[in-house]
Order: structure tokens, then sequence, then C-alpha cells
């Protein structure tokens, strides 16, 4: 008698900075799991990407706040798997190793539009296309679905373009009001989030 396959829980990655994460992040990841693209989504936080310069908060501070913002989210987890891996934190190593320690799920790679338009800059990223496949979100200021670039015939399959509502809001803007805006109340954040980030940063 043949062993009947067991299927793999489909684990969505998402990387990022999270510096800090806001409520875009944490919306998007319910949208995505409404739409049944994955079972799962793991939040991933990098101490260093290496195509953004540094400047970046404390990693066990962003590490600490990304895991408040979705400990209330089913099916939402938060991974410090790059912060034993060497820096740069490639995405190709992350996934490998995510694949190695979990055989029995199927990741797959959630990034933003931004992401996708260099992402032929990335490390290895034929070996990524080659692997698993990627989600691709919008621009917050797209509201309709982008229409894909031309891809080689065998990685077409392997890219799947979304259409989500989602939220006009980056971390950049969120650090420039908590360092410049008196009158800053913590708007975009998660209210436990920005209780914490008080206790650091105000």
């Amino acid at each position: 008698m043949c062993k009947r396959e067991l299927k793999k829980t489909v684990t969505g990655v998402y990387g990022g900075s999270f510096n800090p994460i806001h409520i875009g992040h944490t919306s998007m990841a319910q949208d995505i799991l409404n739409l049944g693209l994955v079972d799962e989504i793991w939040f991933i936080v990098s101490p260093q990407n290496p195509l953004k310069d540094n400047g970046l908060w404390d990693d066990t501070l962003r590490l600490k706040l990304t895991r408040i913002a979705v400990k209330e989210i089913e099916h939402v987890e938060v991974s410090d798997v790059e912060f034993g891996l060497p820096k740069p934190n490639y995405m190709l190593t992350t996934l490998q190793t995510l694949s190695t320690q979990h055989p029995e799920r199927e990741f797959v790679l959630i990034i933003g539009m931004d992401n996708w338009e260099c992402f032929h800059k990335w490390h290895r990223w034929q070996d990524i296309l080659n692997n698993y496949r990627i989600i691709v979100l919008p621009r917050e200021s797209e509201t309709n679905t982008p229409a894909k670039q031309t891809l080689p015939p065998q990685f077409e399959d392997k890219v799947h373009f979304v259409k989500l509502p989602l939220i006009n809001l980056c971390s950049t803007w969120i650090r420039s009001q908590i360092n410049n805006n008196s009158t800053y109340n913590g708007e975009g954040l998660n209210p436990e989030v920005w209780t914490e980030i008080k206790l650091h940063y105000k």
C-alpha cells in the first residue's frame, strides 16, 4: 500500500524591518488570510536588510513590538530566525533555513510591489523563484490589481499579484512623528505597541 502524502501547511513569509510595525502590516496579513492564499503568516523581523540603509531601532525592541502587534491575530506568528543567520540577511537563506527546519510546511514569500520592482537585485533571485511561490501586494496608492511584469515562462505560475485594500501608512512617517511631533499620539499603531514605544522614545 502506498503512503498517502500529507498536505503541507502553506505558510506566508512576510519579511521586513518593521521599524516599527504598524496597522498597515497587520491588516495586510488579515486580508491575505481571508483570501485563503495561505494557511498562516509568519512575520520575519530582519536585523539587517541588504538593500536598505541602517538607522534601525534596536533589534530586540522591533521583535518585541511585532509580537505585541500580532498576538491577538489568529494564524499569525513572529519569527526571529534571521537573528541567528549571517548578516546581511538574504531572503533565500531565510527561506532555505525555514524549509529545512519545518519540512511539513510550504513557504510562500510575501512582498510589496516596491520590492517586486527591485526583485532582480535580490541575492540569487532566480533561485527564490525556482523554489518558492511569491505573493505580490500593490502599493498603497494602487486601487487596481497591478499588471504583471514580463516573466520568463517557467516563472509565470510562481508569482501571484493580489488586490487588497491597503492603508496609506509607512514606518518612516511614524518615526518622523515620534521624533518631531510632540502632539503625535500613536496614529497608525496598535495601542499596546504605542505604549511600549513611549517607554523608549517619548
